[in-house]
C-alpha cells in the first residue's frame, strides 16, 4: 500500500504465488475455457455473485472485469493450480474502493477439484501475501452463517469469526447474512 492519500494498493505486473503445493496466478486468455467449466456451477451461483450461467461471454465478461478492476487496485484475482495443472478455482485479493484500508479475500472451487483441501490452502497462501507483501495487519472474510463449507475453509486457513454484526447484503435478488471472520498478522 501506498502513503498518498488514496492508499492505492498496487500489485506488481505479474503475481505468482507458491506454497502449499499451489500455484496461484493471473487468468490468462487460455484459461477462458476452463474459467467457464470451472465457475458454470449451481454451488457456485448460489452462493456468489458470479454470472449463471457462466458460459463463453461470461468468462469473457469477467476476465476483462478482473483486468481492469486489478489495475484500478480493487481485486486481484488468482487461478488456482497445482504442479502445471489447469485452474482448479480462483482466490481473490478484494477491496471496496481505493481509500478503503479494509481488505477481504475470496475463493471457489471448482466442483470437481473439491475436496482437496485446496480452498484452505490457496486461502492460506494468498493470507501470507496480504499480510507480509502487501503489509496489511488484518484480512477478512465474509461468509453466510449457512455456508458450511465455507466455515470450514476458513477456520482450516486459520480465521476466526468476528463480534461484528452480520452485514445484510442482496446476491442476485436473495438477502444474506454476511459474517465477518478475520486473520491477523502473526
Amino acid at each position: 500500500m501506498t502513503s498518498d492519500n488514496t492508499a492505492r494498493l498496487t500489485f506488481p505486473p505479474q503475481v505468482r504465488l507458491t506454497g502449499e503445493g499451489l500455484v496461484l496466478r493471473e487468468w490468462t486468455d487460455d484459461d477462458l475455457p476452463t474459467m467457464a467449466e470451472l465457475f458454470d456451477d449451481p454451488d457456485i451461483a448460489y452462493w456468489t455473485p458470479l454470472a449463471s450461467p457462466f458460459d463463453a461471454a461470461a468468462a469473457r465478461a469477467y476476465l476483462a472485469r478482473a483486468r481492469q478492476e486489478r489495475a484500478d487496485g480493487l481485486r486481484l484475482r488468482l487461478a488456482i493450480t497445482a504442479a502445471g495443472s489447469p485452474p482448479l478455482g480462483e482466490v481473490l485479493l478484494i477491496r471496496k474502493s481505493t481509500d478503503d484500508p479494509a481488505v477481504s479475500l475470496g475463493y471457489t472451487v471448482g466442483a470437481a477439484h473439491r475436496g482437496q483441501r485446496l480452498a484452505s490452502r490457496a486461502l492460506r497462501v494468498m493470507t501470507d501475501y496480504a499480510h507480509f507483501t502487501v503489509g496489511l495487519p488484518r484480512v477478512t472474510l465474509g461468509i453466510e452463517a449457512e455456508n458450511g463449507a465455507s466455515i470450514a475453509v476458513a477456520r482450516a486457513a486459520g480465521f476466526h469469526l468476528t463480534d461484528a454484526p452480520p452485514l445484510t447484503v442482496v446476491n442476485k435478488g436473495r438477502p444474506l447474512a454476511m459474517e465477518a471472520w478475520a486473520h491477523d498478522s502473526p
